[in-house]
This record gives structure tokens, C-alpha cells and sequence, in this order.
């Protein structure tokens, strides 16, 4: 169990105990990559049907909401890295969901957008996003998705 001790959280220490054993029953990162691991295999199920995995449904998503937009600044919005980013980005350039503009003035960017087939893609896969985020919800609870929302609210954008 942890506790917070001046707005920092501590992890339990029980006498003896190795500081690996400490380590692994309190380790912020290890809790959220399993949290993250879970979530993304409930979203990946319910997405599979419509040809998508989780992050690949996330980039359209942010496509959608902030298209055109630069590979740059989608890495940022999505936290993802440069590596990361192209091999989500690929499959969907290749089924023709996303389209890749004509480069811009710098002769580097070219700006991403979603194509009419895309569009249709995410308005197909609602239901089963739709889905999945409620099975999400009740895993986490309504008070730990609430919380979840909140804390990557609060988290900066990339600045890579």
C-alpha cells in the first residue's frame, strides 16, 4: 500500500524487505504500463473487426480533430516517437484512410488528413469504440476513468 506524505506519494516499506520487492509492489511506471497493456488490449478486441488496432484508431482520431496536421505535431499530441509514430501511421496510409499533403514551404511537412474512407472508418468503429470504452470504464471504475482523464489532462505535450 502507499501513502502520500506531502503531496508525494511513498511506497509502503516493510522491514527486511529487498529493495526490489519495494520497487516492484510500488513502481508508479510499472502500475501504468500494466494499466496501459489492459486497456489496450480491451480497445484492440473490440477494434480488430474494422481491419485497426488501439493506437492506429487514436491517430485517426487525432487526424480527425486536428488534420492537416504535421507528423511533428501528431507525435506530440500522441506522445509518440519519431519510430513509433511512422509505423502506426504506415498501415494506414496504405488502406487509404490517411492521405499525406504536398510538402509544405520547408520542403519537409507534409501534412497529414483524413481521407473520405478514413472518415467512414471511424464512423463504422464508434460502436465498437464505444464498446470498449465502456468496458474500460468498468474496469478503472467511473471515479478511476474519471481520474485517468484528468491526470493526462494535466500532462504536457511532447517536446519532440
Amino acid at each position: 500500500m502507499q501513502h502520500e506524505t506531502n503531496g508525494n506519494v511513498e511506497p509502503d516499506r516493510i522491514a527486511n524487505e529487498p529493495l526490489s520487492s519495494q520497487i516492484a509492489r510500488n513502481c508508479l511506471m510499472t502500475r501504468a504500463r500494466q494499466i496501459s497493456r489492459v486497456l489496450t488490449s480491451v480497445y484492440d478486441d473490440a477494434l480488430r473487426p474494422f481491419g485497426i488496432v488501439a493506437p492506429q484508431f487514436s491517430l485517426l482520431v487525432l487526424i480527425a480533430e486536428f488534420g492537416p496536421i504535421s507528423r511533428s505535431d501528431l507525435g506530440r499530441r500522441s506522445q509518440h516517437e519519431r519510430s513509433t509514430l511512422t509505423r502506426n501511421l504506415q498501415p494506414l496510409i496504405a488502406q487509404g484512410w490517411v492521405a499525406e499533403g504536398v510538402p509544405a514551404r520547408d520542403g519537409r511537412s507534409r501534412p497529414l488528413s483524413l481521407t473520405c474512407e478514413g472518415d467512414a472508418l471511424l464512423k463504422n468503429a464508434a460502436s465498437a469504440w464505444s464498446a470498449a470504452q465502456h468496458h474500460a470504464t468498468r474496469l478503472l471504475s467511473e471515479r478511476g476513468a474519471h481520474e485517468l482523464m484528468n491526470i493526462a489532462r494535466k500532462l504536457p505535450l511532447r517536446m519532440v
